[in-house]
């Protein structure tokens, strides 16, 4: 009876706080940020452990570039459930943008931390695509000195390939791309348009026509081939 009459009273409650909840998602989706993190923040006053909460304000940290702010929410949902593979690479990303905007000797006490966020959230997930994405971008831009290797971003772009074709192609053009091999990353931009045909590997490769390889026309083509498949 006792324990009725407790769901009864809270009731109300549960009830106010779901939909405050619904209220700050949907504002949020609305892209009315502002307004979501102030309700997201009264959700987090009443609920502290509540993750769904902590990661929204974790994301509208990030799209702030206030990475501070972004990198306690992610740390705190890494402590809370230290499982789940998305918390350490939203740790890792935000970790990584500060690393970015830090000055040259304070980002490299801070890639170490990086790289295993991201190597943990592929031990957790071995499917986490977006977290081999990442590991390639930094083992490609650091120079070797500091822990850089074009064959670690090349061994996370074959485990993408295996994983999903059009992010193996789409990975190991852009590693050439960035190395000034642009005959080759061409070759392989191409084979994500085989593999997929998305909007990205056609971007992609218009792109490096335009942007590396001087070939405006061959641009234009390819946007008006994936435009062409579009409208069929």
């Amino acid at each position: 009876m006792k324990h009725f009459i407790l769901v009864f009273l809270l009731y109300p409650i549960m009830i106010w706080s779901q939909s405050d909840f619904e209220r700050a998602e949907k504002l949020y989706k609305a892209n009315k940020i502002d307004q979501a993190e102030l309700v997201f923040e009264s959700i987090l006053r009443s609920n502290p452990s509540d993750l769904k909460t902590i990661e929204y304000l974790g994301d509208i940290a990030g799209q702030n570039r206030s990475w501070d702010k972004a990198i306690v929410y992610y740390k705190k949902l890494k402590i809370l459930k230290p499982s789940e593979a998305d918390y350490h690479y939203k740790y890792g990303g935000a970790l990584g943008m500060k690393a970015k905007e830090s000055n040259k000797f304070r980002a490299l006490g801070m890639i170490d931390e990086v790289k295993s966020s991201f190597e943990k959230a592929i031990n957790l997930n071995p499917k986490h695509i977006q977290a081999r994405w990442a590991l390639i971008e930094i083992y490609i831009q650091l120079p070797g000195i500091v822990g850089g290797s074009e064959s670690k971003a090349m061994k996370y772009s074959d485990e993408l390939l295996r994983l999903s074709p059009v992010d193996g192609y789409l990975s190991r053009g852009h590693i050439e791309e960035y190395f000034k091999r642009y005959k080759v990353a061409e070759l392989h931009y191409k084979k994500a348009i085989l593999a997929g045909g998305s909007k990205t590997s056609y971007q992609k490769l218009a792109d490096l026509y335009k942007n590396k390889m001087s070939a405006p026309e061959k641009a234009k083509s390819i946007l008006e081939t994936y435009n062409n498949k579009v409208q069929d």
